[in-house]
Formats: structure tokens, C-alpha cells, sequence
């Protein structure tokens, strides 16, 4: 019996603390998340687009939330697309850079080409303080390019964006549970202000 308790605990335990966390992040996080709503809704309303960077769990936030937008939240409310690029996906040009010049630039590189003032980047990390997030949100901001950052606790990435929303947590694999959970209120939050009228034609 105790052999078999022992996964059951700790699978009750980790999700009851991730689950603690979101609830934490409820109280402390809502404002941030808001204000990162708000920015990338009215910079789609400007016509200017997302650019989302970040490594490991983090890159795969950035394609999930790019295809969030450019594809539709929920497939019963069909709208237009929203312009969002993951500079995570094109191996090509990544390790074709990183080859020859290392890889703390491979998405400063693709914000210097690819961003316009206006535009704004989603910086996905952690820990906040690896090296080609940073040098990416340096940048955009030398660019004109609003930046957003998505963090755990601290991070030196933080201090550089015009919103952040730091999770409260040092634990990567909680933070990164978390930051899924705020990306989709994100994407829903600009969604009800992009297309309202059209949401509310539909019911």
C-alpha cells in the first residue's frame, strides 16, 4: 500500500502546487496581464504585428500563441487571423546563425530584420536572464518595438520591457504552467476587444 501511495502523493501534491501558483498569480499577475492585452490589442488595431521569442518549453509557448492568433482561440468563433510571428520556428536560418556567430543572437537578428516601430515583442523566459531573450528586447526597444516580457521571479529581462508579467515563482516547470494559462487569457482578452461586435453578432 505505502508503494503504491507514494506516486498518488506526489501526484496530488505537484498538482495542488501548481495549481497554488495560478491562484497566487490571480491576485498578483491580473494587472500585468491586462496591460499585456491591452498593448498587443491595440497594436493589432494599429495594423503593426507580434513577434514572440524565447528557448526550450519557452519557444514552444511562442508557437502556441502565434498560432493562437494567427489560427482562432476557440474554433467555434471564427474571425481573421492576427499577425504573429514565432522567431523559434525557422531551423534553418537559426542554426545557420548560430553556426557562424553564435547563438545569443539569433533572435536579436530576426527583430532587427524583421520588426517595425510599432511592432511588438513577446519575450517567453524563465528565468528571465538568458542571453538571446535579453539581447532580442534590446533590440526591439533600440527599434521602436513595444516589448513584453513573461517571467518567473526576477530577471534581469524584466527591468527592459514596457509590460512584464513576472509569475511569482522560481520553479521552471510551474512557471511554464502558469505562463501557458496567462497566454491563452491573453489571447482571449485581445480576441473580446478585437472582435466583440463580431462575437456578439454570433450568438
Amino acid at each position: 500500500m505505502d508503494e503504491e501511495k507514494a506516486p498518488r502523493d506526489r501526484i496530488q501534491a505537484y498538482l495542488r502546487q501548481s495549481a497554488d501558483l495560478k491562484r497566487v498569480v490571480a491576485e498578483d499577475c491580473a494587472d500585468s496581464i491586462l496591460a499585456a492585452a491591452n498593448l498587443i490589442a491595440d497594436t493589432f488595431r494599429a495594423g503593426k504585428k507580434i513577434l514572440l521569442c524565447g528557448n526550450g518549453g519557452s519557444a514552444a509557448d511562442c508557437q502556441h500563441m502565434a498560432a493562437e492568433f494567427v489560427g482562432v482561440l476557440n474554433k467555434d468563433f471564427r474571425r481573421a487571423g492576427l499577425p504573429a510571428i514565432a522567431l523559434t520556428t525557422d531551423t534553418s536560418f537559426m542554426t545557420a546563425y548560430a553556426n557562424d556567430f553564435g547563438f545569443d543572437g539569433v533572435f536579436e537578428h530576426q527583430v532587427e530584420t524583421l520588426g517595425n516601430p510599432g511592432d511588438v515583442l513577446i519575450a517567453i523566459s524563465t528565468s528571465g536572464n538568458s542571453a538571446n531573450v535579453v539581447r532580442a528586447v534590446e533590440a526591439a526597444r533600440a527599434r521602436g518595438l513595444q516589448t513584453i516580457t513573461l517571467t518567473g521571479r526576477g530577471g534581469s529581462v524584466t527591468a527592459l520591457a514596457n509590460v512584464s508579467v513576472a509569475v511569482p515563482s522560481n520553479d521552471t516547470q510551474h512557471i511554464q504552467e502558469a505562463h501557458l494559462a496567462i497566454e491563452h487569457l491573453i489571447c482571449e482578452l485581445v480576441e473580446k476587444q478585437i472582435f466583440s461586435a463580431q462575437a456578439g453578432d454570433s450568438k
